[in-house]
């Protein structure tokens, strides 16, 4: 607050000096990141009549300035006028906004070319068939990861006429455009209710039946009713939508507002609202009537469901996300290769672990849903404090697997000795772990399933998602309950050690890309907290390992207590680094364009791009992904890396959008919620001429990627 009103302050001074100064400059004009300059929605003015005069701001590539409420920092442009005696100019009308994070702050921001226009009332005794000359001086705060104080005196000569002017050549129809897509009153019903922590506002009426909620979000006027940087969640209804936000200064401190107005703005529209303390009308989905409980499916779309699932959990197994598990699977079932018994009771064991996980990660799922966030299948991974734990225990397993120390038995157990109580456990674990790993990624057949049962009772999406976990288990447990199968491999011996210890490399793998994946939502300090609590827990598994020799040849050992020290010490860097994690949020559409493959580069999505771009008659693809997502990634360097791809982007005029769902954004689940599915992958390409996307598949190659973009230019 202190910065903003400094920066509010020297901007003050700065238009005093300039309008005490009288200069007219030469128009437009460039401030250092802006081009400015006054456009005139009419060529003429009218006596007695209103004109819009627009402040035209063209902002440097990768800079911004500020809507009436900045957010969390910034400050809006301002415009001091010097108009002749008995004219007058009313307030800014402000387009719609862009989200734009720094950090842990989110402003609301305007990028690339913005107009802000504003009414200026003529008087009536204005003489025709002279000249007039408006005088503007403009106040920006233009940011990229700086904030720079910027101004300039505008000027703008209108002649004044008799009849109707008609439009401006140049900036008529922009003005006008301008004018229509800004947020208006529409006869919106609004009504907040603070709810425990949640702020609730429902918003209803005509305008809002069958319109386009995905992305659905409240700019407010006030900047410190709400937490600008916290997620808004989005509940639809019958006649309209509520809209779950977190309350800020206002509702904390003292007596809360009675009002809370602002902008609802959706998929290409946007609505003044003013909303009042109170229970709300009936069809606001979420704080009015209750929901309609979900439809229960049909016995033929429950059967279809269960096979797509169970179809999908078997492909799951072919997909990159579960290659680093297949290690631990190899190794365990090399070691009791020639003990049936011991397969077998390993096998149901691994079964038991890939069942239990699915289904409590799916029984999580669908309760945070129920509460209202919109998160999807592989939600566990949009938390780095998740993130950075599976990155350790990998580690462990890794170094476990290497021979640095042993877990569940003792040194002498090693070479075949191992109890089956360990091995069980062991088989469980393995089967939790690559559910956990590998649910993030979604298979052919299992993208769709998983979008019927998130539609569906609990009981039924249970049902699902067990299908899913039987696919998933069933070629280790089918192997394990295969003697004839296993008979084929060698007897034990040394090489089993050998295979075990080359086994762990692909867990180490594992371990550097959650890091990798830590490091991308969590930033540079936090990734180094991690790196030590990986060092110290490494050194500990060693220290652990030095005792567990010195008991195998009979000699006491003290060590595993200072191991145990230096475990609990990791566990509290980690934990230090996780109050640091930023909060769960993606990336948002006013970022800059990044690459995507050599001579291709993609811009952030948003729902309103997607149709800017259609509206000129370009095609689009969307890649929903995710830094966790291996697939993805694979995806990425397979198929959309390629020289033919990016030719043909150039070719076609084809522009690629990501929407990175590797933090938690509730846009993006809408998004994917509105095709069917609960998780990433998800390739969309939209036809130039407009309409509906094509669904590519999960697996993609480069050839598929050039064909579909060949058949949405012609489309």
């Amino acid at each position: 607050m202190l910065i903003r009103k400094l920066l509010a302050a020297v901007q003050a001074v700065v238009l005093a000096g300039l309008l005490a100064s009288g200069q007219a400059l030469a128009e437009p004009v460039n401030t250092g990141h802006i081009e400015a300059e006054l456009v005139a929605q009419d060529a003429a003015a009218v006596p007695g009549a209103t004109i819009y005069v627009a402040l035209r701001q063209k902002i440097q590539p990768g800079w911004h300035t500020y809507w009436r409420n900045p957010g969390d920092a910034g400050d809006a442009t301002k415009i001091v006028w010097t108009l002749p005696t008995g004219w007058t100019a009313g307030d800014i009308v402000w387009p719609t906004p862009e989200k734009s994070r720094v950090g842990p702050l989110l402003d609301y921001a305007y990028t690339g070319e913005v107009l802000l226009p504003v009414p200026i009332t003529v008087p009536v005794d204005a003489k025709p068939g002279s000249t007039v000359t408006l005088k503007a001086a403009a106040a920006f705060l233009v940011c990229e990861e700086i904030c720079i104080p910027e101004d300039a005196v505008l000027t703008l000569s209108l002649p004044i006429v008799a009849g109707a002017p008609g439009p401006d050549p140049k900036w008529g129809a922009v003005v006008a455009k301008t004018l229509a897509d800004a947020p208006k009153a529409a006869g919106l019903k609004a009504v907040f209710k603070l709810d425990g922590g949640v702020l609730k506002l429902a918003v209803t009426g005509a305008p809002l039946k069958g319109a386009d909620m995905a992305g659905a979000y409240f700019y407010p006027y006030s900047g410190k009713v709400i937490d600008h940087a916290a997620e808004q969640t989005i509940e639809r209804g019958p006649e309209g939508l509520t809209l779950g936000l977190t309350p800020g200064y206002d509702f904390t401190s003292g007596t809360p507002p009675t009002e809370l107005s602002g902008v609802v703005a959706l998929n290409g529209q946007a609505f003044e609202v003013t909303a009042t303390a109170g229970e709300p009308p009936a069809g606001a989905f979420g704080l009015g009537a209750p929901p309609a409980a979900a439809k229960p499916a049909d016995a033929a779309g429950l059967a279809t469901a269960l096979v797509f699932a169970f179809l999908g959990g078997l492909i799951l197994n072919l997909m990159p996300c579960v290659f680093p598990v297949l290690s631990m699977k190899a190794a365990s079932l090399a070691g009791h290769a020639h003990d049936p018994g011991k397969t077998r009771l390993q096998g149901l064991a691994f079964l038991v672990g890939v069942v239990a996980t699915f289904l409590a990660l799916a029984g999580l799922l669908i309760a945070v849903r129920a509460g209202g966030a919109a998160v999807g299948w592989g939600f566990q991974l949009q938390s780095p404090v998740v993130v950075a734990s599976l990155a350790l225990v990998m580690l462990l397993v890794a170094l476990n697997m290497s021979g640095v120390f042993e877990f569940g038995t003792s040194i002498q157990g090693v070479g075949g000795r191992a109890s089956a109580r360990g091995g069980v456990t062991g088989a469980f674990f393995t089967g939790a772990l690559a559910v956990v790993v590998a649910a993030p990624c979604t298979a052919p057949f299992m993208a769709g399933a998983l979008g019927f049962a998130l539609t569906q009772p609990p009981l039924i999406s249970m049902s699902v998602f067990l299908a899913l976990a039987l696919g998933f288990a069933a070629p280790f447990v089918i192997l394990a309950f295969a003697p004839a199968l296993l008979a084929r491999l060698p007897r034990p011996g040394a090489w089993m050690d050998t295979l075990k210890k080359g086994l762990a490399f692909p867990m180490y793998g594992t371990a550097a890309w959650l890091v990798w994946v830590f490091s991308q939502q969590a930033g540079s300090i936090a990734l180094g907290e991690v790196f030590a609590a990986a060092v110290l827990l490494a050194f500990a598994a060693w220290l652990w390992g030095h005792a567990q020799t010195r008991r195998a040849v009979g000699k006491p050992s003290l060590v595993p207590l200072l191991a145990s020290l230096l475990a609990l010490a990791g566990v509290i860097a980690l934990t230090a680094l996780t109050v640091q994690a930023p909060p769960l949020v993606a990336p948002t559409a006013s970022a800059a364009a990044v690459p995507a493959g050599p001579g291709l580069a993609s811009e952030p999505w948003s729902p309103e791009r997607v149709a800017a771009l259609q509206a000129e008659g370009r095609p689009v693809m969307v890649d929903f992904t995710a830094a966790w997502c291996v697939t993805c990634q694979v995806n990425e360097k397979i198929a959309l890396s390629g020289a033919g791809v990016s030719q043909v982007f150039r070719d076609r005029n084809a522009v690629l959008l990501k929407a990175d769902w590797t933090n938690r954004d509730a846009t993006i689940a809408a998004a994917l919620a509105e095709h069917g599915r609960a998780g990433v992958p998800l390739y969309l390409v939209y036809p130039a001429k407009g309409g509906a996307p094509v669904i590519l598949p999960q697996l993609l190659t480069e050839g598929m990627v050039v064909e579909a973009i060949e058949k949405a230019a012609a489309s």
